[in-house]
């Protein structure tokens, strides 16, 4: 039985990571010099031996929670006083980790390069801590939730989470444990056998979760429930449909597995088909001068016959057909339907999946010798 905890509000987790420090362009902190966490893991080699890299480390273990995970949204670069210190130990009893916006998994990958270059025990005391926190938060099914310890009252951030890569974040560290990848080669063996378990249970739970239509199997859901699979919906706008982002994150994991099953075949193909049949063509999402609007501008679509192909974020179940949402949580099918808040505030469209057609699919063939492919007209 997974532990539970009170609902909490999230007003105190929305600052946006990247607006959480003013970097330049090559990713320092203006007026201290130091380095932002967001480019934490973009550093060379050399720098992860540093006092600068190893400083953060030690902020990073300030950070972590007694669960084992970190909270999201959170600057952990910056140069903390004493007293940022002495709120952080107070706070460490706090169950609010997640795997939310990069949580805990950036957290980890970073600790395990400063610990691979430095030899220092308390960065890999703190990133084994926070194996078995991934470990223990995994469902018997083989999902993983938004938050760990579950909220009682938020089933919400309890349904197994594929949104903002949460899911396939965690698997991806595990995966490079279980293969004695660098900077991972310091991890127990029994813990290594216990990675490679939990990666298979995750990739039988992502083929169990994807989406069939009418007997085709088609991508997958942001979010799924946690007993049934069954797709699921989050915020009020964001709606039980097939979500081609989250499912891009999805595929490009199922075909790094080295010798997949004919299952995971069929489900890359099922999905690299899908992601074919749903582009739109002809059309091109603009900004729009607009002095009139808050934000001094309005997303509208236009007709644009040399357009590249794009995709919507969510696509309604049965009918493929691109669908929208406002505050009101009432489905729309046009952009230009919803309020001027969530029209400018959220990405709709995308064309990310563009690469995943054209480079990745061709590429994944060739390396696995599947003769098969779902693109051929």
């Amino acid at each position: 039985m997974k532990k539970m905890i009170p609902w909490m509000t999230a007003a105190g987790l929305i600052c946006l990571f990247a607006s959480a420090i003013v970097s330049d362009a090559r990713g320092r902190s203006k007026g201290d010099g130091s380095i932002s966490w967001e480019r934490c893991l973009r550093q060379k080699n050399d720098f992860y031996a540093g006092d600068e890299a190893v400083r953060i480390a030690d902020n990073v273990l300030l950070y972590q929670r007694d669960t084992g995970g970190w909270q999201k949204n959170t600057d952990m670069a910056r140069v903390l006083s004493d007293k940022d210190k002495a709120a952080l130990r107070k706070a460490k009893q706090k169950e609010d980790s997640t795997l939310d916006n990069g949580a805990t998994q950036t957290q980890m990958r970073y600790l395990a390069r400063v610990y691979y270059a430095t030899g220092l025990e308390r960065f890999k005391r703190a990133f084994i801590k926070a194996v078995d926190y991934l470990l223990e938060a995994q469902y018997d099914n083989g999902g993983w939730p938004q938050y760990y310890p579950l909220r009682s009252n938020d089933s919400y951030s309890n349904h197994i989470t594929f949104n903002d890569g949460a899911m396939i974040g965690a698997m991806s560290v595990l995966r490079d444990i279980a293969s004695k990848k660098p900077p991972y080669t310091f991890v127990d063996e029994d813990r290594r056998r216990r990675a490679q378990k939990a990666v298979q249970k995750g990739i039988e739970c992502i083929l169990n979760c994807q989406i069939t239509i009418d007997g085709s199997r088609t991508a997958w859901c942001q979010q799924h429930d946690e007993k049934t699979l069954e797709s699921c919906p989050a915020r009020i706008y964001e709606k039980i449909s097939i979500c081609s982002g989250e499912s891009i994150g999805i595929v490009r994991f199922l075909m790094g597995i080295d010798e997949p099953s004919p299952e995971v075949i069929r489900a890359v193909q099922s999905a690299i088909a899908w992601f074919d049949r749903v582009k739109l063509t002809g059309i091109r999402q603009i900004n729009k001068p607009d002095k009139s609007l808050e934000k001094g501008y309005d997303k509208i679509i236009v007709k644009d016959s040399d357009a590249p192909p794009t995709w919507a974020r969510f696509y309604q179940l049965g009918t493929n057909r691109p669908i929208f949402c406002g505050r009101d949580g009432v489905v729309k099918y046009s952009l230009a339907e919803i309020e001027h808040e969530r029209r400018t505030g959220y990405r709709w469209y995308g064309n990310a999946p563009a690469s995943l057609l054209s480079r990745d699919y061709p590429t994944w063939r060739k390396k696995r010798a599947i003769k098969k492919d779902v693109l051929k007209k």
